[in-house]
């Protein structure tokens, strides 16, 4: 018998709103991100001491309020859901789940180039990674996922694990950019050679460890299992009537996060309580999930947004770049690198953070601009294409026939 051909998503067929929710996240990740690009990790302490002026700590608190750690379980999400609905047409044609491990192994391979190429901020590996487990977890009920999602958010040891791995294996990511300063990273990222700054990243990448797999990586890995849940229960084929339906529920989800959220930045800090060795974690732990849970507030109001006919046409534009989510993503480290290191503008630590946000306005204008127009010409962005054509072992015809 004949094995069925196993092709990509027509584009006739995707669900808009997921697209719209891609775009969105494409935006909000690099709010958060350019900061990071401006100022990495290590240096950050002394260059708010040196840059923050009444602008900037109004910029600190609208991203603290609704950018970090907002955005990033959107993506998760909708990688989960993405690859649910790729397990759910692989069982239909009978094929092995093989495929996506393929797909898994090249995007990677794409993460591993990220880093290595552009910038070590990256979270593609992350995913793929990630990923792999949530193919072998697919078989699972709906509610078991739900469950291992709730579980995988709410685990409050990460810490404590990761400190007793890293101690078993010898691996201190403190040490490992010890040999560098505030004034040689400086140096480095704004005058620096691409081989210097190519060194130094690397660095980073490993020194950043902790950061990627014990704080991001529970709660990509949550959000990627409720999306899975969320296909398996079949809520995404009924998705407008779960989001009419739930209205109550989103909202008094958004109240009771952003009173947390709101007690946790501008009460909290004034009472020795939330330096306690025992409760301080235990604060940022539920400022985490809050944060999380915002998210989820944020896909449900876009959503509702859209099925309900409000502000269509503003909203519709995000669905262009989130088409392209993954070139997209790639480009905004690709136009941060010309903007902050050596090889391009060398602006690194000359931006306040005012600057970045309107950096940030502009660069995602374009990038709305530029998917518009590329989608007119071409069925996929250029990293979607090459990840489908060497996914499925094929060379895919990119460009749109032309209408007579």
């Amino acid at each position: 018998m004949k094995s069925p051909n196993l092709s990509p998503v027509k584009t006739t067929n995707r669900i808009e709103i997921l697209d719209i929710w891609r775009g969105f996240a494409v935006f909000g990740i690099f709010m958060v991100n350019i900061e990071i690009m401006n100022s990495v990790f290590i240096n950050q302490d002394l260059y708010y001491e040196e840059m923050i002026g009444p602008l900037d700590s109004i910029i600190i608190r609208l991203s603290q309020l609704f950018f970090y750690n907002k955005f990033f379980p959107i993506f998760s999400f909708l990688f989960g859901l993405g690859i649910a609905m790729q397990l759910e047409k692989l069982k239909l044609k009978k094929k092995s789940r093989s495929f996506i491990l393929k797909r898994m192994l090249i995007l990677f391979i794409i993460g591993i180039l990220h880093i290595t190429l552009i910038w070590g901020g990256d979270v593609i590996h992350l995913y793929a990674i990630l990923g792999v487990l949530i193919s072998i977890l697919y078989k699972l009920y709906s509610r078991c996922l739900l469950l291992l999602a709730c579980y995988f958010l709410l685990f409050p040891f990460y810490d404590i694990v990761a400190e007793y791995i890293f101690s078993w294996i010898g691996f201190s990511p403190e040490n490992i950019l010890k040999t560098y300063n505030y004034d040689t990273v400086t140096k480095v990222l704004r005058n620096g050679s691409y081989t210097e700054a190519l060194k130094f990243r690397i660095l980073e990448y490993f020194s950043n460890v902790q950061v990627l797999f014990v704080f991001l990586a529970p709660m990509a890995f949550s959000m990627m299992l409720l999306g899975t849940s969320f296909v398996r229960s079949g809520k995404i084929l009924k998705l407008r009537e779960f989001i009419l339906k739930n209205k109550n529920t989103f909202i008094w989800l958004a109240i009771i996060t952003n009173v947390y959220r709101i007690i946790f930045l501008f009460i909290l800090p004034n009472f020795d309580i939330y330096r306690d060795d025992f409760l301080g974690p235990i604060w940022l732990k539920l400022m985490i999930i809050c944060d999380t849970l915002f998210g989820l507030f944020y896909m449900w109001f876009i959503a509702w947004l859209w099925f309900t006919g409000k502000l269509i046409k503003a909203l519709k534009p995000l669905a262009s770049v989130g088409k392209m989510a993954l070139s997209n993503y790639i480009l905004q480290s690709f136009i941060g690198v010309i903007i902050f290191n050596g090889i391009g503008f060398s602006m690194y630590q000359k931006l306040n953070l005012v600057q970045c946000f309107f950096t940030v306005i502009s660069v995602f204008i374009f990038q709305l601009i530029l998917s518009k127009i590329w989608l007119q010409h071409f069925k996929f962005g250029p990293l979607e294409w090459c990840w489908r054509c060497l996914s499925y072992g094929k060379l895919f015809s990119i460009k749109k026939e032309k209408s007579q």
